[in-house]
């Protein structure tokens, strides 16, 4: 079967100021905070979803603080380090909570290239469950493959949460923060968009489960164990990147524009 094709995301030229490698990466991220809007999972202005920039200087793209997702472009995305120093000229404010949670991971995780953070209804519903994520669905036996949880410390402001924020989250592909939301990191904008995907479904169809009061099913641990392995196999070894070129057809068809 072939692989499907990759949409022409590029509806301008690149800045002759802004690598080639640069450029791709913002228009991934800028159509990431795009689609999270399209599936419903933004919450106003108030989450946030970052890209590590090639090299070894830990510098990172984020959205600019006050924007909806539904409009930002690979343009007006803000260029920060580690600190939160504006890289670029750009005339606007960062999330500082957005700031303190990428920062962390972004520093700790060299293959967490994109981080993606939101604040779904069906995130924070099961965030306030006591006993989490359940083995209720296929779906679910994916996220659970790699599933980390973080307790609720208050909005995340100071730097003195850093540290557990990365030691809970570990070498983990998917993150509950407890009582707040969801958080997916990813090797591309792709597998992390892919993995919230399917972190925000389980969360949904966990929660319709529960809600029609009947005795639920669960999926043995044998299933889950074995999980990881089969999603290699289902994506032919591409992770997100399979399913990316479809995604990106589908916001050019409801909501183009996110490259310039």
């Amino acid at each position: 079967m072939d692989q499907p094709v990759a949409a022409s995301p590029t509806n301008s030229a690149r800045p002759p100021h802004i690598a080639d490698d640069e450029w791709r990466l913002r228009v991934d991220l800028a159509a990431c905070y795009r689609l999270v809007a399209l599936f419903g999972w933004d919450d106003l202005i108030f989450t946030h979803i970052s890209a590590r920039l090639p090299g070894p200087q830990h510098h990172f793209l984020i959205n600019p603080y006050g924007w909806g997702f539904d409009e930002i472009t690979a343009s007006s995305l803000v260029k920060v380090d580690l600190d939160g120093h504006k890289l670029d000229d750009s005339p606007h404010d960062i999330n500082p909570a957005g700031f303190t949670i990428h920062s962390a991971i972004h520093a700790a995780r060299d293959d967490a290239q994109c981080v993606l953070h939101v604040h779904s209804v069906n995130g924070v519903a099961v965030s306030a469950q006591q006993n989490g994520v359940q083995p209720l669905s296929q779906h679910s036996i994916f996220v659970l493959a790699s599933l980390a949880y973080h307790d609720y410390e208050g909005v995340a402001l100071v730097d003195d949460e850093k540290p557990r924020l990365v030691r809970d989250l570990g070498d983990k592909r998917c993150l509950v923060l407890r009582n707040h939301g969801l958080l997916t990191v990813g090797r591309s904008v792709a597998e992390a968009f892919v993995a919230m995907y399917f972190l925000e479904t389980t969360c949904m169809i966990q929660v319709r489960a529960m809600a029609g009061g009947g005795p639920l099913r669960h999926i043995g641990q044998g299933i889950v164990d074995g999980a990881q392995a089969q999603w290699e196999q289902v994506t032919r070894g591409a992770g997100g990147g399979l399913a990316w070129p479809a995604l990106l057809r589908r916001l050019d068809r409801r909501n183009p524009g996110y490259a310039s």
